[in-house]
């Protein structure tokens, strides 16, 4: 399974897995060849078709020497392209959309017993997709979909014509999942939605998400909740009470910019302006202090000039973000922005983008510094962090969501999903360090999850997931939906 793009791809692709284990299929050992590849596609940025197709074609020869191998392509990319994909890449087997992933095993079955491609890209949801099995990827730490599609026509950005209008879980079904999941060992979720804050919309209650947040405060065993992402024409000052006086809520907030012009904002059909996004991180800094807040930013939109870009710049100094996730405007054919006059010429786009960069990477870097000397509580992530001669690192993340790199002395043994606190000794532009001593370590429930993860039998060997011969793709952007909403 290879994912790209956002959050809501990295979840539909654990509904993807949970599908076809349910099916019987297994999961293939690193190393090995699969018998199934399925790539779950963003279509975003122009480079998501290049990959793809540069992909396909590498698996190319593998499907020649074993032609019973399976190759499925889904997502938003399959549901823009359709057809075009199995006329570039006949050797593709399965199509399938963004409405329809529950159909994956079906269609490789049947693609198999009729020996040619099948496509089927619905034009709506008929199901939401929370009611299929998913394998999550994570035991302490999960996904929960309280919306699917975006309501919104910002000119940049494909997605709504592709995940649809906005659909709404029911309160009840969300915290269902959260206490289910609970039960299971997982410590924190993040709610996933195209515009988490216009939640409600469906059926008219334009309070909703503040009170969602507000009913997590309540689910027993629950130690973090976040969100990703909200709109700031749709953010309403409950939501910020609720963050604020809830617990369990962590004082972290993604916020798209995309431009500090105000000309740029409605050329982009952002129903927003530069004073009020301003204003929002004004009231949630007065009643979080300590918040830490992240955004995205698109460089060189069609007619963008450098007062505009000034304009952002502004805004940035003003801001403070702790991370800005920075992409360069490519046109996406289908959008409105695609052929608008003034697109902007590529050498001044990068020129505009290194400036961007190099202001944030040093006020990231000046925010950080102002965590040390700051006891926190870490969530030890997967995996092992940094190695050196002198010092074991594992990783983690902070309740404000910054990375924490923290030294494990002989004998110690956090696990992944475990507590610790310690002191930040150093910072750097996208991490935080604590090399001294850890101060205490809370075993969880998550920890125990994690390691009965660990222990438990691989199964029977059938068929095949994976593609090791491909590498992972990059880690992906603390965003959800359009990777520039």
């Amino acid at each position: 399974m290879r994912t790209y793009g956002c959050q809501m791809n990295v979840h539909d692709s654990e509904r993807l897995s949970g599908l076809l284990e349910e099916a019987g299929y297994v999961p293939v050992p690193e190393g090995e060849t699969a018998d199934v590849v399925v790539f779950n596609t963003c279509a975003v940025r122009e480079n998501a078709d290049n990959r793809l197709y540069g992909n396909l074609g590498h698996l190319r020869p593998a499907k020649q020497r074993n032609p019973g191998m399976q190759i499925a392509v889904g997502g938003c990319l399959a549901q823009k392209d359709q057809g075009e994909i199995v006329r570039r890449a006949p050797w593709v087997d399965v199509v399938f959309g963004t409405h329809n992933i529950g159909s994956l095993p079906a269609l490789l079955e049947r693609a198999r017993i009729a020996g040619e491609a099948q496509v089927e890209l619905k034009e709506s949801l008929e199901v939401f997709p929370s009611t299929l099995p998913t394998k999550r990827e994570s035991a302490y730490a999960a996904w929960v979909a309280i919306s699917v599609g975006c309501n919104n026509t910002c000119t940049f950005c494909i997605v709504p014509s592709l995940r649809g209008k906005e659909k709404d879980r029911r309160p009840g079904d969300i915290l269902a999942e959260i206490e289910a999941l609970v039960a299971q060992g997982v410590l924190e979720v993040t709610l996933l939605g195209q515009n988490v804050n216009t939640y409600g919309v469906e059926f008219g209650d334009r309070l909703a998400f503040g009170k969602l947040l507000r009913a997590c405060g309540g689910v027993e065993g629950l130690e973090r909740v976040r969100f990703t992402s909200p709109h700031p024409a749709a953010f309403t000052d409950d939501v910020i009470a609720a963050m604020a006086e809830t617990p369990n809520v962590m004082h972290q907030l993604h916020m798209p910019l995309q431009s500090g012009s105000d000309r740029i904002l409605k050329a982009m059909r952002r129903s927003y302006r530069a004073e009020r996004y301003l204003g929002i991180i004004e009231r949630v800094r007065a009643a979080m202090p300590d918040a830490a807040i992240s955004t995205d930013i698109i460089v060189g939109f069609p007619g963008e000039t450098e007062e505009d870009f000034q304009a952002t710049l502004d805004v940035v100094r003003h801001s403070r973000f702790a991370q800005a996730f920075t992409f360069q405007y490519s046109i996406r054919p289908g959008t409105p922005a695609a052929t608008m006059d003034g697109q902007v010429p590529k050498e001044v786009v990068q020129e505009r983008y290194e400036r961007l960069v190099a202001l944030q990477e040093e006020i990231s870097w000046e925010e950080n510094k102002k965590q040390v000397g700051r006891v926190l509580e870490v969530l030890v992530a997967e995996g092992e962090g940094r190695k050196d001669e002198a010092t074991r690192r594992m990783s983690g993340r902070a309740p404000d969501n910054r990375l924490v790199h923290f030294a494990v002395g002989e004998g110690e043994r956090p696990r992944p999903g475990d507590m610790v606190t310690v002191e930040v000794t150093y910072a750097a532009p996208h991490h935080l360090v604590a090399d001294g001593a850890i101060r205490s370590l809370r075993r969880t429930r998550a920890g125990d999850a994690w390691e009965a993860r660990q222990g438990g039998s691989p199964g029977p060997k059938g068929v095949m997931l994976g593609m090791p011969s491909i590498g992972r793709p990059a880690p992906l952007p603390a965003t959800t939906g359009c990777a520039a909403r």
